[in-house]
């Protein structure tokens, strides 16, 4: 074998493919070990390759597996390559060609196991006929393409729960495909924010929701309209809530509308609020302008039950809480009702949401606010 030309052939492949240059040996070692069983082998043997990186010459070994008696079935029918080789629990059918037997094994060793695999050399062959040469291109080809699709899949796993910058490449139907690198991700319909107009060429944030390995390659389903979207580009806007030094404990989003975020910090002298708004509102404004003009409301979490409810419903003015059970009881003044409602029911709906009690609200008029206050300081 030429070696030089060999390894320059290697490292195109591993250049072009993206593929570690072992990946790339390993793949021809199998493919040559499927050619040497194709042309001087029996069917259902199972036969291993090792090529000298040095010297470029190939090495093969005959594979079997330590089976124990006890365990194995001893059949006429000889087990298939494709078939699982487990019959029943705990059994193993028994094929001689790919099999040895415990016993049989510890003749040439003492020390072997049951499951050790024992190799024993072939003699080294050179000359390859068409259809073995066919097979071992086939195989090369093949597994190529399975470890392309391998390592894209593991690199855009890593990347699961996390945010992706892609370009908008084409509109199928309701569905938003976006070019996020190696591959095109699906923004569905009912994960884009409700009236966002896309446009071929337009670069946007998403949320990687879930990759998933099917038969025609990684798929990547992507989200806008998830609410852990808006803390991961918190996560990128606010360098103290990545690190941990400001944390994100509860939000609740209507995408396209409104978002309440609750956040606080451990450490004295950091505010928290503050610290997410940014100097003239620059880090808040940064992430309002990812989605879309989404109006994001920031307020202060605290563990007293009553106090959070209060704030979660800012901007409106609230007279009391009441706690029963898993409900509150908010009054407020006549004139801060719809305030405390909102448009359509959505402030009190998203406050609900971000403090995970039922919210009910109930507003006392004017003269009933001076007889409480009068009451109070009697």
């Amino acid at each position: 074998m030429d070696v030089k030309g060999f390894t320059s052939a290697i490292s195109q492949i591993a250049a072009e493919k993206e593929i570690p240059q072992e990946k790339v040996v390993e793949i021809i070692e199998q493919a040559i070990a499927t050619a040497y069983k194709k042309e001087y082998r029996e069917k259902g043997e199972v036969v291993k390759a090792k090529i000298d990186p040095k010297t470029g010459e190939a090495s093969f070994w005959l594979v079997k597996t330590v089976v124990d008696e006890s365990t194995a079935v001893f059949t006429e029918e000889e087990g298939s390559e494709e078939e699982e080789e487990e019959i029943e629990e705990g059994k193993v059918r028994y094929n001689p060609k790919r099999h040895i037997t415990l016993e049989e094994a510890k003749k040439e060793n003492d020390d072997v196991e049951v499951g050790d695999e024992i190799e024993t050399p072939l003699e080294a062959k050179q000359e390859f006929g068409r259809i073995a040469a066919q097979t071992a291109k086939q195989v090369i080809l093949q597994k190529i393409k399975e470890t392309e699709r391998n390592i894209v899949f593991n690199e855009y796993k890593e990347k699961e729960d996390d945010v992706i910058s892609g370009i908008v490449q084409r509109v199928e139907g309701k569905n938003v495909l976006m070019d996020i690198g190696k591959i095109l991700g699906v923004l569905p319909k009912e994960e884009q924010i409700p009236g966002e107009v896309h446009r071929s060429g337009q670069r946007y944030k998403a949320y990687v929701m879930s990759v998933e390995d099917t038969p025609k390659g990684p798929s990547v389903t992507l989200s806008r309209a998830f609410p852990k979207f808006v803390s991961k580009l918190f996560e990128l806007e606010v360098p103290e809530i990545a690190a941990g030094t400001v944390e994100i404990k509860s939000i609740a989003r209507e995408p396209g509308s409104r978002t309440k975020v609750a956040i606080s910090s451990e450490e004295e002298g950091i505010d928290a609020v503050g610290t997410a708004v940014g100097q003239r509102g620059t880090r808040v404004e940064a992430i309002i302008n990812e989605l879309g003009g989404e109006k994001i409301d920031i307020i202060e979490y605290e563990d007293e039950p009553k106090e959070f409810i209060k704030k979660a419903l800012s901007p409106a003015r609230i007279s009391e809480v009441e706690i029963e059970d898993n409900r509150a009881l908010v009054t407020v003044p006549e004139d801060q009702l719809s305030l405390a409602i909102g448009r359509e029911g959505q402030n009190v709906r998203l406050a609900a949401k971000l403090t995970g009690w039922r919210i009910d609200i109930k507003a006392i008029g004017k003269d009933e606010i001076e007889e409480s206050a009068e009451a109070e300081t009697e």
